[in-house]
Protein backbone atom coordinates (compact mmCIF):
# COMPACT_ATOMS: atom_id res chain seq x y z
CA UNK A 1 0.00 0.00 0.00
CA UNK A 2 1.38 3.39 -1.00
CA UNK A 3 2.04 5.87 1.78
CA UNK A 4 -0.30 8.87 1.87
CA UNK A 5 1.67 11.93 0.80
CA UNK A 6 0.73 15.57 0.35
CA UNK A 7 3.10 16.44 -2.47
CA UNK A 8 3.31 15.32 -6.10
CA UNK A 9 6.47 13.50 -7.15
CA UNK A 10 8.62 14.72 -10.05
CA UNK A 11 6.87 12.53 -12.64
CA UNK A 12 3.43 13.69 -11.49
CA UNK A 13 4.56 17.31 -11.63
CA UNK A 14 5.67 16.83 -15.25
CA UNK A 15 2.26 15.40 -16.14
CA UNK A 16 0.53 18.21 -14.25
CA UNK A 17 2.51 20.86 -16.11
CA UNK A 18 1.78 19.15 -19.45
CA UNK A 19 -1.97 19.13 -18.77
CA UNK A 20 -1.82 22.70 -17.48
CA UNK A 21 -0.16 23.80 -20.71
CA UNK A 22 -2.95 22.23 -22.76
CA UNK A 23 -5.57 23.83 -20.51
CA UNK A 24 -3.96 27.26 -20.80
CA UNK A 25 -3.08 27.20 -24.50
CA UNK A 26 -5.96 25.23 -26.03
CA UNK A 27 -8.92 25.13 -23.66
CA UNK A 28 -9.02 28.65 -22.23
CA UNK A 29 -8.86 30.47 -25.59
CA UNK A 30 -11.80 28.35 -26.80
CA UNK A 31 -13.86 28.46 -23.61
CA UNK A 32 -16.08 31.49 -24.27
CA UNK A 33 -16.87 30.41 -27.84
CA UNK A 34 -18.08 26.92 -26.94
CA UNK A 35 -19.96 28.21 -23.92
CA UNK A 36 -21.91 30.53 -26.25
CA UNK A 37 -22.41 27.82 -28.88
CA UNK A 38 -23.60 25.27 -26.33
CA UNK A 39 -22.18 22.49 -28.47
CA UNK A 40 -19.73 19.64 -27.93
CA UNK A 41 -16.24 21.02 -28.72
CA UNK A 42 -15.18 18.17 -31.00
CA UNK A 43 -12.06 20.02 -32.31
CA UNK A 44 -10.77 20.49 -28.75
CA UNK A 45 -11.49 16.85 -27.85
CA UNK A 46 -9.60 15.81 -30.97
CA UNK A 47 -6.63 17.96 -29.99
CA UNK A 48 -6.69 16.32 -26.56
CA UNK A 49 -6.75 12.92 -28.27
CA UNK A 50 -3.84 13.77 -30.56
CA UNK A 51 -1.52 14.59 -27.66
CA UNK A 52 -2.78 11.68 -25.57
CA UNK A 53 -4.91 13.37 -22.89
CA UNK A 54 -8.15 11.97 -24.30
CA UNK A 55 -7.21 8.31 -24.38
CA UNK A 56 -7.65 5.07 -22.52
CA UNK A 57 -3.91 4.83 -21.86
CA UNK A 58 -3.75 8.24 -20.20
CA UNK A 59 -6.68 7.61 -17.88
CA UNK A 60 -5.47 4.10 -17.07
CA UNK A 61 -2.07 5.49 -16.04
CA UNK A 62 -3.69 8.06 -13.77
CA UNK A 63 -6.34 5.65 -12.46
CA UNK A 64 -3.78 3.06 -11.41
CA UNK A 65 -1.32 5.54 -9.90
CA UNK A 66 -0.63 3.88 -6.51
CA UNK A 67 -0.58 7.25 -4.75
CA UNK A 68 -4.15 7.89 -5.86
CA UNK A 69 -3.22 11.43 -6.94
CA UNK A 70 -3.13 10.90 -10.71
CA UNK A 71 -6.84 11.38 -11.40
CA UNK A 72 -7.47 14.32 -9.02
CA UNK A 73 -4.36 16.09 -10.29
CA UNK A 74 -5.50 15.69 -13.91
CA UNK A 75 -9.09 16.72 -13.14
CA UNK A 76 -8.01 19.84 -11.27
CA UNK A 77 -5.84 21.08 -14.13
CA UNK A 78 -8.41 20.38 -16.87
CA UNK A 79 -11.22 22.07 -14.95
CA UNK A 80 -8.92 24.95 -14.15
CA UNK A 81 -8.86 25.40 -17.94
CA UNK A 82 -12.64 25.37 -18.42
CA UNK A 83 -15.34 23.26 -16.81
CA UNK A 84 -17.59 22.87 -19.85
CA UNK A 85 -14.85 21.79 -22.24
CA UNK A 86 -13.20 19.67 -19.53
CA UNK A 87 -16.43 17.78 -18.91
CA UNK A 88 -16.66 17.07 -22.63
CA UNK A 89 -13.15 15.63 -22.41
CA UNK A 90 -13.62 13.60 -19.22
CA UNK A 91 -17.35 12.78 -19.41
CA UNK A 92 -16.55 9.46 -21.05
CA UNK A 93 -14.67 8.55 -17.88
CA UNK A 94 -17.86 8.07 -15.84
CA UNK A 95 -19.05 5.39 -18.27
CA UNK A 96 -15.58 3.84 -18.21
CA UNK A 97 -15.63 3.77 -14.39
CA UNK A 98 -19.03 2.08 -14.59
CA UNK A 99 -17.51 -0.71 -16.65
CA UNK A 100 -14.40 -0.92 -14.46
CA UNK A 101 -16.52 -1.10 -11.30
CA UNK A 102 -18.97 -3.73 -12.52
CA UNK A 103 -17.60 -5.44 -15.65
CA UNK A 104 -15.51 -8.52 -16.36
CA UNK A 105 -11.98 -8.29 -17.74
CA UNK A 106 -13.30 -9.22 -21.18
CA UNK A 107 -15.95 -6.49 -21.04
CA UNK A 108 -13.39 -3.93 -19.90
CA UNK A 109 -11.06 -4.83 -22.76
CA UNK A 110 -13.85 -4.88 -25.33
CA UNK A 111 -15.87 -1.78 -24.54
CA UNK A 112 -13.65 0.87 -22.97
CA UNK A 113 -11.47 1.30 -26.10
CA UNK A 114 -14.65 1.82 -28.14
CA UNK A 115 -15.66 4.62 -25.80
CA UNK A 116 -12.68 6.73 -26.87
CA UNK A 117 -12.18 5.85 -30.52
CA UNK A 118 -8.95 7.10 -32.13
CA UNK A 119 -7.32 10.53 -32.53
CA UNK A 120 -8.57 10.62 -36.12
CA UNK A 121 -12.06 9.45 -35.19
CA UNK A 122 -12.81 10.40 -31.58
CA UNK A 123 -15.80 8.91 -29.82
CA UNK A 124 -17.50 9.58 -26.48
CA UNK A 125 -19.47 7.43 -24.03
CA UNK A 126 -22.42 8.08 -21.71
CA UNK A 127 -23.38 6.77 -18.28
CA UNK A 128 -27.17 6.73 -17.98
CA UNK A 129 -28.55 6.42 -14.46
CA UNK A 130 -30.84 9.36 -13.58
CA UNK A 131 -34.46 9.41 -14.72
CA UNK A 132 -37.23 12.04 -14.75
CA UNK A 133 -38.59 10.60 -11.47
CA UNK A 134 -35.41 8.99 -10.14
CA UNK A 135 -32.45 11.23 -9.48
CA UNK A 136 -31.29 11.14 -5.87
CA UNK A 137 -33.95 8.46 -5.23
CA UNK A 138 -32.28 5.67 -7.19
CA UNK A 139 -34.74 3.11 -5.82
CA UNK A 140 -37.48 4.80 -7.87
CA UNK A 141 -35.76 3.88 -11.15
CA UNK A 142 -38.30 2.72 -13.76
CA UNK A 143 -36.14 1.61 -16.67
CA UNK A 144 -36.58 -2.14 -16.98
CA UNK A 145 -34.34 -4.86 -18.35
CA UNK A 146 -36.04 -8.18 -19.10
CA UNK A 147 -34.08 -11.28 -20.04
CA UNK A 148 -35.15 -13.19 -23.16
CA UNK A 149 -33.66 -16.61 -22.50
CA UNK A 150 -34.60 -18.02 -25.89
CA UNK A 151 -32.38 -15.48 -27.64
CA UNK A 152 -29.94 -14.78 -24.80
CA UNK A 153 -30.83 -11.07 -25.04
CA UNK A 154 -31.82 -8.34 -22.64
CA UNK A 155 -34.67 -6.01 -23.61
CA UNK A 156 -34.44 -2.47 -22.19
CA UNK A 157 -37.27 0.05 -21.96
CA UNK A 158 -37.32 3.43 -20.24
CA UNK A 159 -36.14 7.03 -20.34
CA UNK A 160 -32.89 8.35 -18.87
CA UNK A 161 -32.19 12.01 -18.23
CA UNK A 162 -29.26 14.30 -17.40
CA UNK A 163 -26.95 11.99 -19.34
CA UNK A 164 -23.61 13.57 -20.25
CA UNK A 165 -23.03 12.70 -23.94
CA UNK A 166 -26.47 11.06 -23.98
CA UNK A 167 -27.59 10.22 -27.52
CA UNK A 168 -24.31 11.27 -29.17
CA UNK A 169 -22.24 8.58 -27.45
CA UNK A 170 -20.73 5.63 -29.25
CA UNK A 171 -21.31 3.44 -26.19
CA UNK A 172 -24.02 3.93 -23.55
CA UNK A 173 -23.84 2.34 -20.10
CA UNK A 174 -27.40 2.04 -18.78
CA UNK A 175 -28.52 1.24 -15.25
CA UNK A 176 -31.85 -0.64 -15.25
CA UNK A 177 -34.00 -2.63 -12.86
CA UNK A 178 -34.03 -6.39 -13.36
CA UNK A 179 -35.90 -7.17 -10.13
CA UNK A 180 -38.23 -4.26 -9.26
CA UNK A 181 -39.40 -5.87 -6.00
CA UNK A 182 -35.86 -5.51 -4.61
CA UNK A 183 -35.71 -1.76 -5.19
CA UNK A 184 -32.16 -0.46 -5.66
CA UNK A 185 -30.79 -3.93 -4.88
CA UNK A 186 -32.41 -5.17 -8.09
CA UNK A 187 -30.44 -2.88 -10.39
CA UNK A 188 -27.84 -3.90 -12.96
CA UNK A 189 -25.69 -2.10 -15.54
CA UNK A 190 -25.76 -2.82 -19.26
CA UNK A 191 -23.67 -1.90 -22.27
CA UNK A 192 -25.68 -0.62 -25.24
CA UNK A 193 -23.37 -1.02 -28.27
CA UNK A 194 -23.07 1.55 -31.08
CA UNK A 195 -26.03 1.87 -33.48
CA UNK A 196 -28.31 -0.39 -31.44
CA UNK A 197 -31.92 0.00 -32.70
CA UNK A 198 -34.37 1.53 -30.23
CA UNK A 199 -31.97 3.92 -28.51
CA UNK A 200 -32.50 7.59 -29.36
CA UNK A 201 -31.75 11.02 -27.99
CA UNK A 202 -34.61 12.84 -26.34
CA UNK A 203 -34.52 16.42 -25.13
CA UNK A 204 -31.16 18.20 -25.18
CA UNK A 205 -30.94 20.49 -22.16
CA UNK A 206 -29.99 24.17 -22.36
CA UNK A 207 -28.09 24.64 -19.14
CA UNK A 208 -27.10 27.42 -16.76
CA UNK A 209 -23.45 26.32 -16.85
CA UNK A 210 -21.04 23.72 -18.32
CA UNK A 211 -22.72 24.57 -21.61
CA UNK A 212 -19.98 23.09 -23.81
CA UNK A 213 -20.88 19.68 -22.38
CA UNK A 214 -23.76 17.84 -24.08
CA UNK A 215 -26.52 16.82 -21.66
CA UNK A 216 -29.66 15.08 -22.88
CA UNK A 217 -32.35 12.48 -22.34
CA UNK A 218 -31.83 8.96 -23.67
CA UNK A 219 -34.93 7.05 -24.76
CA UNK A 220 -34.88 3.24 -24.79
CA UNK A 221 -37.68 1.52 -26.72
CA UNK A 222 -37.43 -2.27 -26.92
CA UNK A 223 -33.65 -2.03 -27.06
CA UNK A 224 -32.28 -5.54 -27.53
CA UNK A 225 -28.70 -6.24 -26.53
CA UNK A 226 -26.72 -9.51 -26.29
CA UNK A 227 -26.62 -11.30 -22.96
CA UNK A 228 -22.89 -10.61 -22.86
CA UNK A 229 -23.67 -6.88 -22.47
CA UNK A 230 -24.81 -7.35 -18.86
CA UNK A 231 -21.87 -6.00 -16.86
CA UNK A 232 -20.45 -8.71 -14.65
CA UNK A 233 -22.40 -11.48 -16.34
CA UNK A 234 -25.68 -13.24 -15.55
CA UNK A 235 -24.25 -15.79 -13.14
CA UNK A 236 -22.87 -13.06 -10.93
CA UNK A 237 -26.16 -11.13 -11.17
CA UNK A 238 -28.23 -14.17 -10.22
CA UNK A 239 -26.03 -14.80 -7.20
CA UNK A 240 -26.31 -11.18 -6.10
CA UNK A 241 -30.09 -11.14 -6.49
CA UNK A 242 -30.39 -14.38 -4.52
CA UNK A 243 -28.37 -12.87 -1.65
CA UNK A 244 -30.48 -9.71 -1.78
CA UNK A 245 -33.70 -11.74 -1.56
CA UNK A 246 -32.36 -13.67 1.42
CA UNK A 247 -31.33 -10.46 3.16
CA UNK A 248 -34.74 -8.96 2.45
CA UNK A 249 -36.40 -11.96 4.11
CA UNK A 250 -34.13 -11.86 7.13
CA UNK A 251 -33.93 -8.06 7.38
CA UNK A 252 -30.18 -8.25 6.88
CA UNK A 253 -27.70 -5.62 5.71
CA UNK A 254 -28.19 -3.71 2.52
CA UNK A 255 -26.08 -4.28 -0.58
CA UNK A 256 -24.76 -1.64 -2.93
CA UNK A 257 -26.34 -1.26 -6.34
CA UNK A 258 -24.55 -0.77 -9.66
CA UNK A 259 -25.10 2.99 -9.91
CA UNK A 260 -23.92 3.63 -6.35
CA UNK A 261 -20.75 1.62 -6.94
CA UNK A 262 -19.94 3.90 -9.86
CA UNK A 263 -20.71 7.13 -7.99
CA UNK A 264 -18.76 6.06 -4.91
CA UNK A 265 -15.68 5.51 -7.08
CA UNK A 266 -16.04 8.84 -8.89
CA UNK A 267 -16.96 11.30 -6.13
CA UNK A 268 -13.37 12.31 -5.24
CA UNK A 269 -12.77 13.02 -8.95
CA UNK A 270 -15.79 15.33 -8.99
CA UNK A 271 -14.34 17.04 -5.94
CA UNK A 272 -11.12 17.59 -7.88
CA UNK A 273 -13.09 19.15 -10.73
CA UNK A 274 -14.63 21.59 -8.26
CA UNK A 275 -11.20 22.42 -6.85
CA UNK A 276 -9.97 23.26 -10.36
CA UNK A 277 -12.83 25.67 -11.04
CA UNK A 278 -12.48 27.27 -7.61
CA UNK A 279 -8.74 27.73 -8.09
CA UNK A 280 -9.25 29.33 -11.48
CA UNK A 281 -11.73 31.85 -10.06
CA UNK A 282 -9.50 32.59 -7.07
CA UNK A 283 -6.50 33.28 -9.33
CA UNK A 284 -8.55 35.63 -11.50
CA UNK A 285 -9.81 37.48 -8.43
CA UNK A 286 -6.33 37.71 -6.89
CA UNK A 287 -4.80 39.17 -10.04
CA UNK A 288 -7.68 41.61 -10.46
CA UNK A 289 -7.44 42.74 -6.84
CA UNK A 290 -3.71 43.44 -7.22
CA UNK A 291 -4.15 45.56 -10.35
CA UNK A 292 -7.58 47.21 -9.93
CA UNK A 293 -7.29 50.58 -8.20
CA UNK A 294 -9.97 52.48 -6.31
CA UNK A 295 -9.40 55.57 -4.17
CA UNK A 296 -5.80 55.67 -5.34
CA UNK A 297 -4.70 52.19 -4.31
CA UNK A 298 -5.15 48.52 -5.31
CA UNK A 299 -8.34 47.08 -3.87
CA UNK A 300 -6.37 44.22 -2.28
CA UNK A 301 -5.10 46.81 0.21
CA UNK A 302 -8.58 46.75 1.71
CA UNK A 303 -9.16 44.14 4.42
CA UNK A 304 -12.64 43.41 3.05
CA UNK A 305 -11.06 42.12 -0.17
CA UNK A 306 -7.84 40.68 1.25
CA UNK A 307 -9.65 38.63 3.90
CA UNK A 308 -11.99 37.19 1.27
CA UNK A 309 -9.01 36.06 -0.77
CA UNK A 310 -7.41 34.54 2.34
CA UNK A 311 -10.57 32.54 3.04
CA UNK A 312 -10.86 31.49 -0.61
CA UNK A 313 -7.32 30.10 -0.72
CA UNK A 314 -7.70 28.34 2.62
CA UNK A 315 -10.92 26.62 1.55
CA UNK A 316 -9.41 25.54 -1.78
CA UNK A 317 -6.37 23.99 -0.09
CA UNK A 318 -8.57 22.22 2.47
CA UNK A 319 -10.81 20.86 -0.29
CA UNK A 320 -7.82 19.55 -2.22
CA UNK A 321 -6.52 17.69 0.84
CA UNK A 322 -9.90 16.01 1.39
CA UNK A 323 -9.97 14.98 -2.27
CA UNK A 324 -6.43 13.62 -2.15
CA UNK A 325 -7.15 11.65 1.03
CA UNK A 326 -10.27 10.05 -0.44
CA UNK A 327 -8.49 9.29 -3.73
CA UNK A 328 -5.58 7.64 -1.90
CA UNK A 329 -7.99 5.59 0.19
CA UNK A 330 -9.95 4.43 -2.88
CA UNK A 331 -6.87 3.33 -4.84
CA UNK A 332 -5.41 1.51 -1.83
CA UNK A 333 -8.62 -0.31 -0.97
CA UNK A 334 -9.24 1.43 2.35
CA UNK A 335 -12.97 1.53 3.19
CA UNK A 336 -14.73 4.86 3.49
CA UNK A 337 -15.70 4.27 7.12
CA UNK A 338 -16.59 7.95 7.56
CA UNK A 339 -17.86 8.45 3.99
CA UNK A 340 -14.60 10.17 3.05
CA UNK A 341 -15.52 10.11 -0.64
CA UNK A 342 -18.73 12.01 0.03
CA UNK A 343 -16.90 14.35 2.42
CA UNK A 344 -14.48 15.33 -0.33
CA UNK A 345 -17.21 15.89 -2.91
CA UNK A 346 -19.40 17.85 -0.48
CA UNK A 347 -16.71 20.22 0.77
CA UNK A 348 -15.07 20.79 -2.62
CA UNK A 349 -18.34 21.46 -4.43
CA UNK A 350 -19.58 23.89 -1.77
CA UNK A 351 -16.17 25.57 -1.87
CA UNK A 352 -16.35 26.03 -5.64
CA UNK A 353 -19.80 27.58 -5.42
CA UNK A 354 -18.73 29.98 -2.67
CA UNK A 355 -15.33 30.90 -4.09
CA UNK A 356 -16.67 31.68 -7.58
CA UNK A 357 -19.37 33.87 -6.04
CA UNK A 358 -16.71 35.71 -4.04
CA UNK A 359 -14.66 36.17 -7.23
CA UNK A 360 -17.62 37.80 -8.97
CA UNK A 361 -18.07 40.08 -5.96
CA UNK A 362 -14.39 41.11 -5.93
CA UNK A 363 -14.55 42.01 -9.63
CA UNK A 364 -17.73 43.97 -9.00
CA UNK A 365 -19.58 45.02 -12.14
CA UNK A 366 -16.87 43.50 -14.32
CA UNK A 367 -17.42 40.16 -12.64
CA UNK A 368 -21.04 40.23 -13.76
CA UNK A 369 -20.12 40.51 -17.44
CA UNK A 370 -19.06 37.83 -19.90
CA UNK A 371 -15.98 39.88 -20.70
CA UNK A 372 -14.40 38.33 -17.61
CA UNK A 373 -14.27 34.54 -17.11
CA UNK A 374 -15.40 34.52 -13.48
CA UNK A 375 -19.00 34.98 -14.65
CA UNK A 376 -18.78 31.70 -16.56
CA UNK A 377 -16.91 30.00 -13.72
CA UNK A 378 -19.65 31.00 -11.30
CA UNK A 379 -22.31 29.49 -13.58
CA UNK A 380 -20.24 26.33 -14.07
CA UNK A 381 -19.62 25.85 -10.35
CA UNK A 382 -23.33 25.47 -9.62
CA UNK A 383 -23.32 21.95 -11.09
CA UNK A 384 -20.91 20.51 -8.54
CA UNK A 385 -23.44 20.67 -5.70
CA UNK A 386 -26.01 18.94 -7.92
CA UNK A 387 -24.64 16.16 -10.13
CA UNK A 388 -23.40 12.76 -8.93
CA UNK A 389 -25.25 13.31 -5.67
CA UNK A 390 -26.48 16.69 -4.39
CA UNK A 391 -24.89 18.26 -1.33
CA UNK A 392 -27.96 17.19 0.62
CA UNK A 393 -27.44 13.57 -0.45
CA UNK A 394 -23.74 13.75 0.46
CA UNK A 395 -24.67 14.94 3.94
CA UNK A 396 -27.19 12.11 4.21
CA UNK A 397 -24.57 9.55 3.17
CA UNK A 398 -22.07 10.94 5.66
CA UNK A 399 -24.61 11.05 8.50
CA UNK A 400 -25.80 7.49 7.83
CA UNK A 401 -22.23 6.22 7.68
CA UNK A 402 -21.26 7.88 10.95
CA UNK A 403 -24.40 6.94 12.86
CA UNK A 404 -25.33 3.62 11.30
CA UNK A 405 -28.92 4.84 11.40
CA UNK A 406 -31.40 5.13 8.47
CA UNK A 407 -31.55 8.93 8.68
CA UNK A 408 -34.09 10.54 6.33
Amino acid sequence: MAEFIMELNDEQKEVRDWIHGFAAEVMRPAAAEWDEREETPWPVIQEAAKIGIYSLDFYAQQYFDPTGLGIPMAMEELFWGDAGIALSIVGTGLAAVGVLANGTEEQIGTWIPQMYGTPDDVKVAAFCSSEPDAGSDVAALRTRAVYDGAKDEWVLNGTKTWATNGGIANVHVVVASVAPALGSKGHASFIVPPDTPGLSQGQKFQKHGIRASHTAEVVLEDVRIPGSCLLGGKEKLDERLARARERAKSGGERVKNAAMATFEASRPAVGAMAVGTARAAYEEALEYAKTREQFGRPIIDNQGVAFQLADMRTSIDAARLLVWRASWMAVNGKPFTAAEGSQSKLFASETAKKVTAQAVQILGGNGFTREYPVERMHRDAAIYTIFEGTSEIQRLVIARTLSGMPIR
